[in-house]
């Protein structure tokens, strides 16, 4: 499981563009609070390996799965939220989460680790507000 900003990241699949190729169904990580988006870590390296040898080659378009075979179910099996989720939900969840963190980073005295939590609440409760704009 992979965090961004206190959130647990969402598993999905998307596309990438790398200088001029586009790489399509790559196994990405998405922050559900901050957007972040990363290239999930068990592919990284097959992820970088692929984009360089498609720019050199030329090509525009590429899909990951005819070169890299992994199942996407084992992937994500450890990802707490998935793509498809109620936005909402997802971030109501990540500050149940947050805030059962903070209760223990308080219990054991950890000063640092409280501060954080209380960043990253900061920031999913202002997420969560826009949601609830939105809506």
């Amino acid at each position: 499981m992979s965090f961004c900003c206190g959130a647990s990241m969402i598993g999905t699949l998307g596309s990438l563009k790398h200088y001029r190729t586009r790489i399509h169904h790559v196994p990405l990580l998405l922050c559900p609070v901050c957007k972040r988006i990363e290239v999930h870590y068990q592919v990284e390296n097959e992820y970088e390996i692929l984009a360089e040898f498609a720019e050199s080659d030329g090509l525009e378009d590429v899909d990951f799965r005819d070169y890299v075979t992994k199942e996407d179910g084992s992937l994500f099996e450890n990802c707490v939220n998935h793509e498809g989720e109620d936005p909402l939900e997802v971030v109501r969840r990540q500050i149940d989460s947050a805030l059962d963190l903070l209760q223990l980073a308080k219990q054991w005295d950890d000063t640092q680790w409280e501060m954080q939590l209380k960043r990253r609440l900061a920031l999913m409760s202002r997420r969560k507000s826009q949601l609830l704009k939105q809506k």
